[in-house]
């Protein structure tokens, strides 16, 4: 009888060992799964190095320069653009009795970049797009130095925006996912820039052609302001250029005036943080094409140009048509 209550009561003990193992089983697991790491960037450092270098290239779309008002960058190994920046400006002085210069630019430029989350133990890309839009404005004054030559200084400013974008990437909305993404996920950057110009203009105008030559040093600040702290900076860039153009009649005429033809040459040098931000620091363009005179009707535009040109610099080389427009 003794033995039989011994056995039983082994018995009991066995059984409730057994239940207490799975019932801390069941409590562990749910404890274990939520304790799998977050995923985080593999290098938090590339957010603000990709921010800067953003920032830089916002230089290209606030400082008025022929040869990079227009760039699209692929990547060599696919038709992926990973970069497009496009500019519409221009300036003018407002009268010869009042040499008081404006300018202005609206430029938009999308950036493609791509990051690494990790979790420790598996790594994801994370594709992104980036697009940045950006406004300058201008005011200078024509100091007359010869008959044909004038000396113009201008104050620029400008005012740009970075908005991230993660419909690229949706599947990671999803996840629990730590401070680092908050600038992908939602997030703009803020930027304006404080700058100027000191320009040196040539025009002879004949009527047997006519002839533009202009050298400018620009040179801007950007400063990030109410952005994501892990996006905020600064960036310095300093572009000179010289542009030069000739005009000359085909002996042609169309809207009673004379078709000329137009030949263009450009060379632009990058300086501070803009050099090398894209892989160069100089941009060549040269071009020709046609211009349309429509000062003979009642019309705002008085003067219509349409110009091939082809871009070159170190590791680089493009085609482009450009359309601009005389008031």
């Amino acid at each position: 009888m003794l033995s039989y209550v011994f056995l039983s009561w082994v018995r009991a003990m066995l059984q409730m060992k057994w239940l207490s193992g799975v019932l801390l089983l069941l409590l562990l697991t749910p404890a274990q799964a939520l304790e799998k790491p977050d995923f985080h960037l593999k290098d938090r450092g590339s957010v603000k190095r990709q921010a800067d270098a953003v920032l830089a290239l916002m230089s290209y779309s606030v400082i008025l320069d022929l040869a990079s008002s227009n760039l699209t960058i692929q990547n060599s190994n696919s038709d992926e653009k990973n970069l497009v920046m496009s500019q519409l400006g221009g300036g003018d002085v407002i009268s010869e009795t009042t040499p008081l210069y404006l300018e202005g630019a609206i430029a938009y430029s999308r950036f493609d970049p791509t990051f690494v989350a990790t979790n420790g133990t598996e790594t994801r890309d994370i594709p992104l797009k980036w697009t940045t839009i950006t406004g300058t404005g201008g005011i200078g004054w024509d100091f007359p130095l010869s008959e044909n030559w004038v000396v113009r200084p201008i104050f620029d400013f400008s005012l740009g925006k970075v908005v991230s974008d993660l419909r690229a990437a949706n599947w990671w909305v999803n996840q629990k996912a730590q401070t680092d993404f908050d600038f992908f996920k939602n997030g703009s950057m803020n930027a304006y820039g404080l700058g100027g110009a000191l320009m040196f203009d040539y025009e002879l105008v004949k009527p047997e052609y006519e002839v533009d030559v202009e050298l400018r040093f620009s040179a801007m600040h950007l400063e990030t302001f109410k952005s994501s702290d892990i996006v905020s900076g600064s960036a310095d860039s300093q572009t000179a250029n010289i542009w030069t153009r000739y005009r000359a009649p085909t002996g042609m005429t169309l809207l009673q005036r004379p078709v000329r033809y137009v030949l263009e040459a450009s060379h632009s040098h990058y300086f501070g943080d803009q050099a090398g931000v894209l892989g160069f620091d100089y941009l060549s363009t040269v071009g020709v094409g046609l211009e349309l005179d429509s000062s003979a009707y009642s019309v705002i535009v008085t003067r219509t140009r349409l110009v091939g040109r082809y871009m070159f610099g170190p590791g680089v080389s493009g085609f482009g048509v450009g359309l601009a427009v005389s008031f």
